[in-house]
């Protein structure tokens, strides 16, 4: 099957569910792109001119922005002009019909334009109306600009990240943004189920930063315990130890012994039993006491052969191991191909749905994402009036 030829949106639990997204760049537009992956139509509401700012932003495979690509596959395309008093009635007659709206505009916008909660629900009770920005609709910061490193930064995220003595360092994909937006997906299934018992929809408020705060749960935790923020401490675990990267002889690797009993068929796999009556190394206690003295430790040896023989060694012995990859080394593994990790839609390679449900395939090609105004005309003449029609919930 050609690449190009995946035009349908695949079946799924929300294949009855139709979407109205009006995010934009990556937060959002995540978040909607998982509902597209499981079956919902999505009509992505873009701006004119040149619509989402990420389909001017690289990488590029001709002329088709991956950045916009990767998060907006299968989905539908029509700009409107929501102060154009045509183009906002055709958003309404949209909203008269849709499950859900999806927004991540700052806080006020919607309000301003006449599309709050509050007036969209009077015309849609059942509308689901999700709402992801930087720091949330309440609070003495709600109307802050945000972008992901602005979050990271004042989460937390980059003063935990990097090595003892080295810089605050920004986590190496935009965590904030993502977060938001699993966040986001979270909530609007969550709330389609409740509109099951209680036939009301409702309005889910979603703020990257909180998002990012729910995912620092070893900081947290220090700080819980210790009311300060942890230092620092490179790839290791904050709790256990060895689990860390090591050096072999050729690469570095992975070893994670989460408990003493993986740590005596650890060292007795590498030929270090004597570590075993090490007083320093009793127990997980102690292990984390005396953590870079065991690391040297154990390095002296592992220097000793390559890593593709101590991944087999260790692994073997039952011990959590694993190889230091690469994104590319990553995204060859058979694992991943097993797993249909890497998918192609739009003719171009990009992460699969990691959400895998019995019930339903699991395409590995799909359709691409949308040109700008792709589906303008067909959208126009479909919602042109606001009265419900089979097609409302045709294929794309």
């Amino acid at each position: 099957m050609n690449a190009s030829a995946a035009t349908t949106r695949p079946d799924g639990p929300f294949s009855d569910v139709l979407v109205v997204d009006l995010t934009h760049v990556l937060n959002g537009p995540f978040g909607t792109n998982i509902l597209t992956d499981l079956g919902a139509r999505v009509i992505k509401v873009e701006q004119p001119g040149h619509g989402d700012d990420t389909r001017l932003l690289g990488p590029f495979v001709g002329d088709q922005s991956l950045y916009f690509s990767f998060v907006n596959r299968g989905k539908e395309s029509i700009v409107l002009d929501l102060k154009a008093e045509a183009d906002r009635e055709i958003f309404l007659n949209m909203v008269r019909r849709a499950d859900v709206l999806a927004e991540n505009y700052r806080p006020g916008t919607m309000q301003h334009l006449g599309f709050s909660y509050d007036e969209l629900s009077r015309i849609n009770p059942r509308l689901i109306y999700a709402s992801s920005s930087g720091f949330g609709q309440t609070g003495p910061m709600a109307t802050f600009p945000a972008y992901d490193t602005i979050v990271q930064a004042m989460s937390g995220i980059i003063d935990a990240t990097g090595f003892p003595g080295g810089p605050p360092t920004r986590v190496g994909t935009s965590l904030s943004d993502l977060c938001g937006g699993i966040f986001m997906f979270s909530g609007i299934a969550s709330a389609l189920y409740d509109r099951e018992k209680t036939g009301k929809g409702a309005h889910i408020d979603v703020a990257m930063f909180d998002a990012t705060l729910a995912f620092l749960e070893h900081g947290f935790m220090s700080y819980s315990a210790t009311g300060k923020a942890p230092g620092r401490i490179g790839n290791r675990h904050p709790y256990m130890a060895p689990f860390d990267i090591f050096e072999a002889r050729d690469r570095q690797f992975v070893i994670c012994a989460g408990n003493d009993s993986l740590f005596v068929k650890l060292c007795n796999a590498i030929g270090r039993p004597e570590l075993l009556t090490d007083a320093r190394f009793s127990d997980n206690h102690h292990r984390m006491e005396h953590v870079a003295d065991l690391k040297e430790a154990l390095e002296v040896t592992l220097r000793g052969q390559d890593a593709a023989h101590w991944l087999k060694v260790i692994h073997e012995a039952g011990v959590p191991v694993g190889p230091l990859l690469d994104i590319a080394e990553a995204a060859a593994l058979p694992q991943t191909a097993a797993r249909n990790m890497v998918i192609e839609a739009g003719g171009v390679k990009m992460p699969g749905n990691p959400i895998k449900i019995s019930n339903y395939a699991d395409p590995a090609v799909r359709p691409g994402a949308p040109s700008l105004d792709q589906h303008g005309a067909a959208l126009r003449a479909e919602f042109e009036t606001d009265g419900r029609s089979s097609s409302a919930r045709g294929e794309s």
